[in-house]
């Protein structure tokens, strides 16, 4: 079986060399591109198993690119840039973003969440089980086909959002602490800042649960998902 293909998107040549040196040492193939419009025709051309975005590209936003590639792909897409504010995080993974690293970066730490979002794709795509509806009040979640609504209204989730809805829906009425859902979401234990996690559920939050029937937030702890009856 061939490695994973990572295809690096960064026009910092230090950087870019930096990230394709860590990436052949761990036996990844990899390729590169300096500028969205390059970038969107190496997915096209080469189908990536996993793709390093940076934001800030010569020709147009990072965040266009990932809407663009979101359109008609699903493969795994790690946003890694200087910009560290929330409502970048929260508009990357309203258009799709898998996981946000900030820059400056560890490689060892970049290399395990690469690994995991590869381990996540790869269970992601095992078949569902058919007959699996989970249904809570108005909010309804089809597994086998990766879709969920809100009455008869279907919610535009992205593939995080969809995940972390589910991980709640699990286990509906239990507290699911911070560092449960970094392990099952990131591959990983939560660092002191936990803003990956508080920016993703109040995106969720924004889409289904603006009058907190749905969700509820333990500081300090967790999140979980009330019954609704």
């Amino acid at each position: 079986m061939p490695e994973p293909l990572v295809l690096v998107v960064e026009d910092d040549r230090p950087i870019r060399n930096l990230l394709m040196t860590a990436l052949e040492v761990n036996g990844y193939q990899c390729r590169s591109a300096e500028t969205g419009a390059s970038s969107i025709q190496e997915a096209l051309s080469y189908k990536p198993d996993l793709i390093l975005l940076d934001l800030g590209l010569p020709d147009m936003d990072g965040m266009e690119i990932l809407k663009k590639i979101r359109s008609w792909s699903n493969v795994p897409i790690m946003v890694v840039s200087a910009r560290a504010e929330d409502k970048d995080k929260i508009e990357a993974f309203d258009a799709g973003a898998d996981d946000y690293v900030t820059k400056p970066f560890s490689v060892d730490e970049l290399m395990a969440r690469l690994r995991a979002s590869l381990r996540r794709a790869r269970r992601g795509s095992e078949s569902p089980d058919a007959d699996s509806l989970f249904r809570n009040g108005e909010l309804k979640i089809d597994y086998a086909a990766g879709r969920a609504f809100l009455g008869d209204e279907e919610l535009h989730l992205t593939p995080m959002e969809y995940k972390l809805l589910c991980l709640l829906a699990k286990h509906v009425g239990k507290i699911l602490t911070h560092q449960y859902l970094f392990k099952e979401l990131w591959g990983r234990s939560p660092d002191s800042d936990t803003s990956l996690l508080r920016v993703l559920m109040a995106s969720l939050r924004k889409k289904i649960d603006s009058n907190s029937k749905y969700f509820q937030t333990h500081m300090g702890i967790g999140y979980r998902m009330i019954n609704a009856g």
